[in-house]
């Protein structure tokens, strides 16, 4: 699933970024060589990224 448009960031490579250390989407974005653009993810990456945090 994409979780963002703007960078087309999928949420398997959102999800691994998370399992390497990164736990904010700033964080998540940097890792991944991008920036939140428009920001209509953010609070959908959040939501991912809270889920693989309480599952790790």
């Amino acid at each position: 699933m994409v979780v963002c448009v703007c960078n087309a960031i999928k949420e398997k490579d959102l999800r691994a970024a998370v399992r390497d250390g990164y736990d904010k989407p700033s964080k998540v974005y940097a890792q991944l060589g991008r920036k939140p653009k428009c920001g209509q993810c953010l609070s959908f990456a959040r939501t991912i990224i809270e889920s693989e945090v309480a599952t790790a």
